[in-house]
């Protein structure tokens, strides 16, 4: 057993001191501790881009500084990040998959997290004026793509850190503190730059620049905490002989593959249908709820905005506070999945976000709505997590890559629901509050999904 404070498991009784578990690929446990340490704190450094570019710095910014009125602004983001969405659901499958045939996701976590941020990074020059606007969208947009490209071999990354009965407990220590970075981050860039009328390094609100040298810091940032798993993080095992990579060598040859690749992929999703439909099932299933998920984060600040007045300031303490809560639940159900299996998390998760939309809905007080707030926080973190840790479990060995490929992929191929069923409850029944229930519908169509899914077994993996 091990102590609360770790969250990499001990070595099997009976072995060596110090010796990592049989059939670990670790040399001991504190090389596993180090790898899983390493591997979270990438998620630590990531919050950088979800956080604060994505959810409540930059693109706010973007919006409403850079573009002519915030409509344009609006509209024309959208549109950025439906092409983003587009290239990702095509794209992401056979990333997956060339990682897998190679054995290089450390490899290709790191060229994707450089590309991330060095779009980052260019967002400094950004200025608050019209003429920059697409400059800021092509940034965004390649940013998302390959932040969604760089998940996919961090998360094929999980299988090789720990052993199947300990996925839950790093896939949520990996989670929460992924909250918890962009929490840290969110706290020390609005008492540095954003707050104060000059902010670090002398910025002000001229040019944009106090945005700008947010987005510069959170480049640094990201680049700093990604650089551990680059060095300590698990290597695998090619999957196809060396001879197949070396085809790939040069443009020409690396086009080919990529599109042998997807022919391979095809192939796949026939054979899964034949032989692997529990885990095609969950992918329908999770595609569903975790754009519910997504809805929750994307128009709580809507809500708190428009329908009970917060001032811009207190929807950021709604987000730290939102960020916090979910860390905690993160890294707590963690332990939970690792007890009473990774389905048990999912659908408690998934009631009680169902639950808890309702109040939204129907009360207009602030202390209804925080408390809500928090409880909804408290178990997006657990569902996302043990969705990722379900999906590890059900997954064939060599495999890993590619199927996060298509979790990427079917997660975005319904990307328009939560917003469309958002909208489409208020337009029904008038009141912006109203939109509560168009997500809770979509979670709980999710949940009816869900529930007939065999869980995977906590100590192997299970197939089909």
């Amino acid at each position: 057993m091990t102590s609360s404070a770790d969250p990499v498991p001990s070595a099997d009784d009976g072995a060596a001191p110090g010796a990592a578990p049989a059939g670990s690929v670790f040399s001991s446990r504190w090389e596993r501790r180090r790898a899983v340490t390493s591997w979270a704190l990438w998620d630590w450094g990531s919050a950088a881009f979800n956080a604060v570019i994505v959810t409540f710095v930059f693109s706010p910014y973007l919006v409403s500084g850079v573009a002519a009125d915030e409509t344009t602004g609006s509209e024309q983001l959208g549109y950025a990040l439906s092409i983003a969405g587009f290239v990702i659901a095509v794209v992401a499958p056979a990333v997956g998959t060339r990682a897998d045939v190679a054995g290089r996701h450390r490899f290709w976590l790191g060229f994707h997290t450089v590309v991330i941020a060095a779009c980052m990074a260019g967002m400094f020059f950004v200025q608050d004026s019209p003429e920059y606007l697409l400059l800021g969208l092509i940034l965004m947009g390649v940013g998302s793509v390959f932040f969604e490209f760089a998940e996919v071999s961090y998360n094929g990354m999980l299988v090789r850190l720990t052993t199947a009965k300990d996925f839950g407990k790093v896939s949520g220590f990996g989670w929460g503190m992924g909250y918890i970075g962009g929490l840290v981050l969110l706290v020390l860039l609005l008492v540095t730059v954003i707050s104060p009328e000059v902010g670090l390094f002398g910025v002000t609100d001229e040019d944009g620049a106090r945005y700008r040298m947010v987005a510069l810091l959170a480049a640094v940032w990201f680049a700093v905490f990604a650089v551990p798993v680059l060095i300590w993080g698990p290597k695998a095992p090619p999957r196809l002989p060396a001879a197949h990579a070396a085809r790939a060598t040069g443009i020409v040859a690396g086009v080919r593959a990529f599109l042998s690749d997807y022919k391979r992929l095809i192939a796949r999703l026939v054979q899964m249908f034949r032989t692997e439909r529990r885990t095609l099932h969950f992918f329908l299933a999770a595609a569903i709820y975790r754009d519910g998920l997504a809805a929750i984060f994307a128009f709580a600040g809507v809500l708190a905005a428009g329908s009970y007045g917060f001032s811009s300031s207190e929807v950021i303490v709604l987000g730290v506070a939102a960020n916090v809560v979910a860390g905690i639940g993160s890294i707590l159900a963690g332990w939970v999945d690792d007890r009473l299996g990774s389905k048990t998390v999912i659908v408690v998760g998934l009631v009680a976000l169902i639950v808890m939309a309702l109040p939204i809905a129907f009360s207009d007080s602030h202390a209804v709505f925080w408390a809500c707030a928090m409880v909804l926080s408290f178990f997006v973190g657990p569902v996302q997590a043990s969705s990722r840790t379900f999906l590890a479990r059900i997954t064939v060995p060599g495999r890993e890559g590619e199927n996060f490929g298509l979790y990427a992929t079917t997660g975005r191929a319904v990307s328009f629901l939560g917003p469309f069923m958002f909208a489409a409850a208020i337009s029904l029944l008038g009141f912006q509050r109203a939109g509560a229930l168009g997500i809770a519908l979509v979670l709980l169509v999710g949940l009816l999904i869900v529930l007939p899914i065999r869980p995977p077994s906590r100590d192997g993996v299970q197939v089909p």
